[in-house]
């Protein structure tokens, strides 16, 4: 296939990061300015997972087409990494394949999964911990879903979600693409750890923070592995100890 232009891919980059987490950092933005407007931001509060009906199958339904739907633009970036690319190019093969987003090695993607979830989420509690104690984040409730057969389910699903969509958008399509147009790597790497960090910053400047730092050392695993898997199963892991967690236990904890 012929390998597409610089202006063609620029175009492509605006249209799947404003049907996806372009558009998330754009809104994170102004509900911070509608935060910090309305009051210090240690008095904020910042819901994850919203019950979206009184009614629990209605809600079960809105939850399950929230997961569905977000899971569109990841189908979107496969069709493009795969129709764009090169014959013959080195790392070849399915979008899936280049991306290392599959189970050809199980046991050291989830080893690593785990381990990068445990270098993440043990120094987030104490971020987390130190920006509401200086006031820059708000407090993170990571679920308020009602208490239904449902409810753990639907979390570890979004859990999941989160993890797809993130690790595919944010890091093995943006950095494709970036360096498909002449980017370094290191500025490559920064601009995906930005955009991670601004999606997040409804939350406050302690989140940015750090899931700007867990962008980096994601995007660097990324450039060494070539496996998007091991960030995959981390982020998950990350986000289901947090919402379940939450959810069973009722204490706000530090989300990846």
């Amino acid at each position: 296939m012929l390998v597409p232009s610089r202006r063609r891919l620029r175009i492509e980059m605006w249209i799947v990061l404003g049907l996806s987490l372009g558009q998330s950092a754009v809104y994170s933005v102004v509900q911070l300015l509608d935060k910090m407007t309305r009051a210090p931001l240690a008095e904020g509060t910042s819901t994850l997972n919203r019950s979206q009906s009184s009614r629990e199958y209605f809600d079960l339904t809105y939850q399950l087409l929230d997961i569905v739907f977000a899971l569109v633009p990841v189908v979107l970036v496969i069709y493009f990494l795969t129709e764009h690319r090169p014959s013959g190019a080195a790392g070849g093969g399915t979008a899936f394949q280049r991306l290392g987003l599959n189970f050809e090695r199980p046991g050291r993607d989830l080893l690593q999964g785990f381990g990068l979830a445990a270098l993440i989420g043990i120094p987030s509690l104490g971020l987390y911990a130190a920006g509401r104690a200086l006031g820059i984040t708000t407090a993170i409730i990571p679920s308020a879903l009602d208490a239904y057969w449902w409810t753990v389910p639907v979390l570890v699903l979004s859990a999941i979600r989160h993890g797809i969509v993130e690790e595919v958008i944010v890091v093995g399509y943006l950095l494709d693409r970036l360096g498909k147009l002449g980017w370094a790597m290191p500025a490559a790497i920064f601009a995906s750890a930005m955009l991670r960090g601004s999606y997040h910053l409804y939350q406050g400047f302690g989140p940015f923070i750090g899931n700007a730092i867990m962008g980096v050392i994601f995007a660097v695993v990324y450039t060494r592995t070539r496996r998007l898997m091991p960030l995959v199963i981390a982020h998950a892991v990350l986000d289901i100890v947090a919402f379940v967690g939450f959810s069973l236990f009722g204490k706000a904890i530090g989300l990846g």
